[in-house]
């Protein structure tokens, strides 16, 4: 019962994060999503199909990870074994009228990334699992990223 509560606090705090201060109505279903500034809702992630490089599909979103802040850090793939696979927020683009999450990488390259079960979760917060999750998908971890952009770190 404990679990049960805090995956709905969970599923509470994604929405909270994906809307930002956005109130969302039931009247946005009817609505095209908005281009710019782009808002998701979890039940428009949850459950999407994902797809590589060469529009091949490796699985569907299963969760949505979080840091200490409340930030989206991670979608959670399941393939077709349900073996689960880490995909940066980053890195995918999100086609929500379709249900599909694009993920920029070669089939090759996202065969290579570790799997793992719903027994054996990593720990999503450590700097050592972040920076090489990241590095699979070649792209830097968000607040790294923001923090060059600031000029308060010097890009690698």
């Amino acid at each position: 019962m404990l679990n049960r509560a805090r995956n709905c606090g969970a599923v509470l705090a994604v929405v909270a994060t994906l809307v930002g201060a956005n109130l969302v109505s039931a009247q946005e279903d009817a609505k095209p999503a908005p281009t710019a500034g782009q808002v998701y809702r979890a039940k428009q992630v949850l459950g999407a199909k994902v797809n590589i490089e060469g529009d091949t599909e490796v699985g569907t979103v299963d969760d949505i990870v979080l840091d200490d802040h409340g930030n989206v850090d991670y979608l959670i793939v399941v393939n077709a074994d349900n073996k689960l696979v880490t995909v940066p927020w980053d890195a995918a683009a999100f086609n929500v009228q379709k249900r599909i999450a694009t993920v920029r990488i070669a089939p090759k390259a996202y065969q290579a990334i570790p799997t793992y079960t719903v027994d054996q979760y990593p720990t999503f917060s450590t700097p050592a699992y972040r920076s090489q999750v990241y590095k699979y998908y070649g792209i830097t971890p968000g607040a790294q990223r923001r923090a060059i952009r600031s000029g308060a770190v010097v890009a690698p």
